[in-house]
């Protein structure tokens, strides 16, 4: 479950694990191998933009939003040293729909699997396919159900759970095992799902 003070506290003290400082090797490999053709993408909880960045540096024109402040002005920061233009803003989808679209492209990296109740990942995956253009693509990142741990780490979600979510408005292309780059030895089991919006009906 989200927790805005969790979030503002992790960015203050320092760089939270799921802050690689790089670009997640999932979404390149993605985006280089399908290939995704640079337009325009939407990120949603961008964090402090490592992602957001690289997409724009490969030529795609990215918006980038998260509920954190902190984190957005970090992501602002990295932009302007690398010399790239992104637009990030401090928002929650879960409150309000992203303004802008439509997008080709959607990515989240531990979004989705954020939502304990089926019913609201229900309505995020409705949200995104309204964002997103008639063969728009969304990659979403989420912790896997198969791993086996006693401690902390992202929620994890199996993948029942992710088809129950998305499949009424995408497609699954792939849905495929991996895992999380983190600041931390041992890296977390992930989902990787990439998904198509469906053909939308009269």
């Amino acid at each position: 479950m989200r927790d805005a003070e969790h979030y503002r506290q992790s960015y203050e003290a320092g760089e939270p694990p799921w802050d690689i400082g790089k670009p997640d090797f999932n979404l390149i490999e993605i985006v280089t191998t399908r290939p995704i053709s640079p337009c325009k993408a939407l990120e949603i909880g961008c964090g402090t933009g490592d992602n957001a960045v690289w997409l724009a540096q490969q030529g795609f024109e990215v918006l980038a939003v998260d509920f954190s402040p902190i984190a957005i002005e970090k992501a602002r920061h990295k932009a302007a040293q690398a010399g790239v233009s992104c637009t990030f803003l401090v928002h929650d989808v879960l409150e309000r729909e992203v303004e802008g679209g439509p997008f080709h492209f959607a990515f989240d990296r531990g979004f989705l699997h954020l939502i304990d109740s089926e019913e609201e990942r229900r309505s995020v995956a409705a949200m995104m396919s309204r964002c997103l253009d008639e063969n728009g693509l969304w990659l979403s990142l989420l912790g896997n159900a198969d791993e086996a741990r006693d401690g902390p780490g992202p929620p994890r979600r199996s993948a029942r759970e992710i088809v129950t979510a998305v499949e009424p408005c995408f497609e699954i292309l792939s849905l495929t095992s991996s895992h999380f780059e983190l600041s931390i030895l041992q890296p977390h089991r992930a989902w990787v799902s990439l998904m198509k919006q469906r053909v939308r009906t009269a």
